[in-house]
């Protein structure tokens, strides 16, 4: 499966530093939201639709984040709690769109920043365009977010906050940014219709037919489980890395062939036993995030019935549901609710 190019692989790059994500976050938030654009055609139209599903995505995915950092293990870092973005980040035939429609050109600008984070305490908006971390100056043009990345690596592994300074409305102003321990996974919108969701060990990438057949509550479900595949390194026990790898890459492009779509991708189903796994992590996962996480039980029932395994391209084809997953996540929420109304910790 071939990658998308430089530019995906940058945008995830220093996302990860900054978030554990890729893209937008909470559009609720002030500060955050994406301002309302009229309705436009051609590549405006689709840019604007992958930014709105990137902020639905971020808005639901941040309790989850900054909830879980005990259960994330080695996936627990600190982050700054934003991202960044310029006309770059976007595939060529957007990179117009992106310029015109959302004011993005050659300096990183901040896109989302992640609910409850110390980048949203400290004052952090939508817009501001950085100019420097800890007196270093951040690099603009087509290579601004790798070389973001690799100043920015160094800076997080040795303090627990960071000076930033941004442009804003034509004045510099200088915030100091408590770096936020949370659950760093990249994540972000895959091009594609088809109902799927995809987790490589660092990743989770949503398609866009997921997101749009989902509730939020729904949708966190799902989130939940490929973030647990992720954290019990599930695909590297299914030796499936690579693959999903180039499926994620494959998919962040504007106009993804989605010929090995008709069937699984050369993606393996998941083994049972590691599916009941990620249930039963994620539903603690959702109940630390203030989520009900009934909802998940729920969702995966009526996915597995509107889109079996037969529909080779869907989420059921590559995480069978039985009846015996349904029980033992039956008793894991018994499990989760007679913590919780003894007020326990809720771990597994």
């Amino acid at each position: 499966m071939p990658a998308v190019g430089r530019n995906a692989v940058c945008m995830a790059t220093l996302a990860a530093l900054l978030l554990g994500g890729c893209a937008s976050l909470p559009s609720g938030t002030q500060g955050t939201a994406a301002p309302a654009l009229p309705a436009r055609s051609g590549a405006e139209a689709q840019l604007d639709a992958l930014i709105a599903r990137q902020d639905r995505l971020y808005r639901v995915i941040g309790p989850l984040v900054v909830s879980n950092a005990v259960l994330c293990k080695t996936s627990a870092r600190p982050l700054l709690g934003f991202t960044a973005k310029n006309k770059y980040s976007y595939p060529p035939e957007w990179r117009a769109a992106a310029e015109s429609r959302h004011r993005l050109g050659e300096p990183l600008q901040v896109m989302q920043v992640l609910e409850g984070s110390g980048a949203m305490r400290a004052g952090l908006r939508r817009g501001d365009l950085l100019q420097s971390i800890e007196g270093q100056p951040l690099p603009a043009g087509p290579r601004a977010e790798a070389e973001a990345a690799r100043i920015v690596a160094p800076l997080m592994k040795s303090n627990i906050e960071l000076g930033v300074t941004v442009l804003r409305d034509g004045s510099t102003k200088v915030l100091t940014i408590p770096l936020t321990t949370g659950c760093a996974f990249t994540v972000d919108v895959g091009n594609a219709p088809h109902l799927n969701a995809y987790s490589d060990g660092r990743r989770i990438m949503v398609t866009a037919g997921m997101l749009d057949a989902l509730t939020d509550n729904e949708l966190a479900s799902v989130v939940a489980r490929e973030m647990a595949h992720n954290v019990q390194r599930h695909p590297r026990t299914m030796q499936t890395s690579a693959t999903v790898a180039g499926v994620i890459d494959a998919l962040l492009a504007a106009r993804p062939d989605l010929t090995a779509f008709a069937g699984s991708a050369g993606i393996r189903p998941m083994e049972a036993r590691l599916d009941q796994e990620a249930d039963r992590l994620a539903l603690y996962l959702l109940a630390r995030a203030g989520q009900d996480p009934g909802t998940a039980l729920a969702t995966l029932e009526r996915l597995a019935q509107s889109h079996p395994g037969s529909v080779a391209s869907s989420y059921t084809a590559l995480h069978p549901w039985s009846e015996e997953r349904a029980a033992l996540m039956r008793a894991t929420l018994a499990e989760i609710r007679q913590k919780q109304a003894g007020r326990k910790l809720l771990v597994p």
